[in-house]
């Protein structure tokens, strides 16, 4: 049953920049590995992509709850659009330093903050409540097969041939983005939102507060996003590492690194796919578990195993867990949070979830200089499991479905 011509567009716009995305997945770390084999400096391509998520989601939420979303989503991508087109250029004048790709990938993650806050509050207003979960699941499907599968196969295959040519195409799929974003249709602030005209810095700070605040004071939300900030500490913390490990103990070359990391993507397309029916059959409760430990185990398994097919499968089901958890606390978000405040409760919520990746990038990078990439591994693998102790224990089932039922997003009728 089809979900609307506005979601549609929706879907065509995220689709083309995960793909991109994909692309440059491979690309900045075989890039990177070029210029230099420092644990540290690998990492700190995730401290300078997700870095922004520090410093500017909180700003991003209240533009999303005050000026049109779809212009946020087009604007976002033209910029990620100039910053590898930048790139090209310096590769074409063989300016290759590990200085501007940091740069690239600083600015790219900004326009990242602008285009996923706003992208992620757009659902709510062109799929009805009951839909959510299946526009949810086919944008994560969405999201996970080209980001995770599709984008970083090409992205090591084009970068074997040249790595101008991939952020090339990078660049071009940014700007095809923002031109299906541009046809969607204008989203501007509700009704019961009175600050969305009033654009003061003292407003802005007022409304941004305001968001803040509504997320901290809800319990529950604040438990979710500190289970998935766990995870993606130490997700990230091995993540930077993990071309280290491929393309050394486990012999991966760069021409099949594509295919390794994209092949638990496999799971996290299965993942999205099957959570309109696994979420209710067992519940958001254990699926916040199984978020948290299956990842941990594949973290020991990368760290002691030398065997890349044993890797993968601990990999693959690892991704199957992330998904579902992904669709529950997105349809936890867009059902438990009033329209007007949804942009900026999710900014707050992100600023949590992903402000932990750059520091867990850093950590992680001091860890795989010290201890070494495969210790790194285990050592991570055991604080996340800790972790679940401490948080997953406090988010139930029934606790989800309460929050749900207590506050409706008002939202638009769909628009075909």
């Amino acid at each position: 049953m089809t979900l609307g011509r506005s979601f549609t567009k929706l879907w065509w716009s995220q689709g083309l920049s995960n793909l991109s995305d994909g692309l440059v997945l491979a690309a900045v770390p075989l890039l990177a590995v070029t210029m230099t084999r420092d644990p540290l400096l690998i990492s700190g391509m995730t401290v300078a992509q997700f870095l922004p998520w520090l410093l500017f989601t909180l700003p991003s939420g209240a533009l999303a709850d005050r000026i049109d979303r779809r212009l946020i989503m087009v604007w976002g991508n033209v910029i990620r659009a100039v910053g590898f087109g930048l790139l090209v250029l310096t590769l074409v004048a063989d300016l290759r330093h590990i200085t501007i790709l940091y740069l690239a990938v600083f600015l790219a993650g900004t326009a990242e903050t602008l285009v996923d806050n706003a992208a992620l509050t757009v659902p709510p207003r062109l799929v009805k409540r009951s839909d959510l979960e299946r526009a949810n699941g086919r944008l994560f499907a969405t999201q996970s097969a080209i980001n995770n599968f599709v984008g970083p196969t090409a992205g090591a295959a084009l970068f074997a041939m040249s790595a101008i040519l991939v952020f090339t195409s990078s660049a071009g799929l940014f700007a095809l983005a923002a031109l299906a974003a541009f046809t969607l249709p204008r989203m501007l602030p509700t009704a019961s939102d009175t600050s969305g005209a009033q654009h003061t810095p003292g407003e802005v700070v007022r409304s941004i507060k305001e968001g803040w605040s509504y997320f901290w004071n809800h319990r529950l939300l604040r438990r979710v996003a500190f289970i998935s900030g766990s995870i993606n500490l130490f997700s990230s913390a091995t993540g930077g590492l993990l071309v280290l490990l491929a393309t050394g103990p486990l012999g991966v070359s760069d021409s099949w690194y594509g295919i390794f990391i994209a092949v638990p993507a496999v799971g996290a397309v299965i993942g999205s796919l099957i959570a309109a029916r696994v979420v209710p059959a067992i519940g958001g409760g254990p699926v916040t578990w199984l978020a948290a430990l299956v990842p941990a185990a594949s973290y020991v398994v990368l760290g002691l195993s030398g065997n890349v097919f044993l890797v993968e499968v601990f990999m693959f089901f690892a991704a199957i867990a992330t998904a579902l958890n992904q669709i529950v606390v997105s349809t936890l978000r867009q059902a438990a949070v009033p329209d007007e405040l949804l942009g900026r409760a999710t900014a707050g919520y992100r600023l949590i979830v992903l402000g932990a990746v750059p520091v867990g990038a850093f950590l992680g990078g001091g860890l795989g200089r010290w201890l070494g990439p495969g210790t790194t591994f285990v050592v991570c693998g055991t604080g996340l499991a800790l972790a679940a102790l401490v948080f997953a224990s406090r988010v139930t089932t029934r606790a989800l479905r309460e929050a749900e039922q207590t506050v409706h997003p008002t939202a638009a009728e769909p628009i075909a």
